[in-house]
């Protein structure tokens, strides 16, 4: 199983629509507003490191309103 957390920014104004939409997305394990230099934060699982990144560029960055991204892929030792 692999983890990644994605760090987001939304356009003000924006975040609780950004928000909402991103939480019910496939992979999504959790979502958290913020408050502070990022809007959202999320984690996602999924069965490998490709996924993750394919569902931040494919869909998370496809939702209204969401204009920055920051990934960060879990790391197994």
């Amino acid at each position: 199983m692999a983890v990644g957390y994605v760090l987001i920014n939304v356009s003000p104004g924006e975040e609780y629509d950004a928000y909402q939409a991103i939480k019910g997305l496939e992979n999504v394990a959790d979502a958290t507003l913020l408050f502070g230099d990022y809007d959202i934060i999320v984690k996602l699982e999924a069965d490998s490191l490709s996924t993750i990144a394919a569902t931040v560029v494919d869909t998370i960055r496809q939702v209204g309103g969401v204009i920055d991204t920051k990934t960060l892929a879990g790391a197994e030792l």
